[in-house]
């Protein structure tokens, strides 16, 4: 049997690649020639890169939702990004094209269409960002991961699966975390993660109520680049990264409770770990308001607690926190009975029928 071609694309941050790499995984390397389009400075070329995936370059505007001079450039930087795809496309003659969404898939979407190659589109949010919103017009298929989310598009189109999760998340180790960072069984362990640049606001907060939190804690933190104390490095009860790679299926299966931020992909982590959560979702200020109803849909199925930023002072946290300590049980339970389908095996099912 032939191989079959398969192009994915998504870009802009961590949380449009991710997926992308999980399904990648996932793919009987036998059946499938895979290759990857992004943008020329993106984070996606980083992680595209580190797995000897072949990687296309192409031009990419930012999308906004506001009225700037940069739009005007950003226009033929997504035409001419068109044309850099819609050549890629004909040389590598793809059975499929997969996105994840984020500025630099629109061309690729586009380029795709007018070739009539078959188009999947999966959106993590409860809400389509913009570039799904545009391409959506041109999808074969439409994945989403919230069942919210399937209102906002083509009711013949879209199917709510749940996120694509990595599948080495499920094979940490408790005894291993505890081992690699020093813990015990004494105190549950509280892991705090801030995305992949950190939160100020968290880090701030964690770190000036951190004699009560340790008093209760065994504290994980991870930070985010450039952002560690150098101050508590001796502290007890605290351990802070400023990122974890290989270690993390082992730290989260040794995590009790997690602080979170309300991105879509990690709270989907955390939900099939079944780790109750404190989500401290982006404002609106900083973010189209994606994380906010995020935040919204999973406190509301009870899987977590939500605590707006404004509102994050040590006493909201400890209070949040020890709410959650008095109802893990019970959103355990949630977590469990969540009807929700594993999505990795749903995409790679649907892509392999093409």
């Amino acid at each position: 049997m032939p191989q079959k071609t398969i192009i994915f694309t998504g870009g802009g941050s961590a949380g449009h690649v991710t997926p992308n790499i999980a399904v990648m995984n996932e793919l009987d390397k036998r059946k499938w020639n895979i290759s990857y389009i992004g943008s020329k400075n993106g984070i996606e070329k980083e992680l595209i890169l580190k797995m000897n995936i072949p990687y296309y370059e192409i031009s990419s505007g930012k999308l906004r939702r506001y009225l700037d001079f940069e739009n005007v450039k950003d226009v033929f930087r997504v035409g001419i990004g068109f044309m850099e795809a819609r050549s890629i496309l004909k040389r590598l003659k793809p059975d499929l094209v997969f996105s994840k969404g984020g500025f630099v898939s629109v061309p690729v979407i586009m380029a795709a269409s007018s070739l009539k190659i078959p188009i999947f589109i999966h959106e993590s949010d409860m809400t389509p960002g913009l570039a799904n919103k545009i391409s959506q017009r041109f999808a074969t298929k439409i994945f989403t991961s919230f069942e919210e989310a399937v209102a906002f598009f083509p009711q013949k189109k879209a199917v709510a699966i749940g996120s694509p999760i990595r599948r080495d998340i499920f094979n940490g180790s408790s005894i291993k975390g505890k081992a690699y960072l020093g813990f015990n069984d004494e105190r549950p362990i509280l892991t705090i993660m801030g995305g992949s640049l950190g939160a100020k606001k968290i880090n701030d907060t964690v770190r000036l109520s951190i004699d009560a939190l340790t008093k209760k804690y065994q504290i994980v933190h991870l930070c985010g680049k450039g952002h560690l104390d150098e101050g508590l490095s001796t502290k007890n009860n605290y351990k802070q990264f400023e990122y974890i790679h290989e270690e993390l299926p082992d730290i989260l299966a040794a995590t009790n409770l997690i602080i979170t931020r309300g991105g879509s992909n990690a709270i989907f982590e955390f939900l099939a770990l079944q780790i109750p959560m404190l989500i401290i979702p982006l404002t609106k200020k900083q973010s189209r308001g994606d994380q906010l109803l995020n935040a919204k849909s999973f406190n509301g199925k009870g899987y977590a607690i939500t605590l707006e930023e404004e509102n994050l002072t040590g006493h909201s946290l400890i209070q949040a926190l020890g709410f959650i300590e008095q109802n893990k049980l019970n959103m355990i339970k949630k977590m469990k009975d969540s009807s929700m389908e594993d999505a990795l095996t749903v995409l790679v099912k649907e892509i392999n029928q093409i």
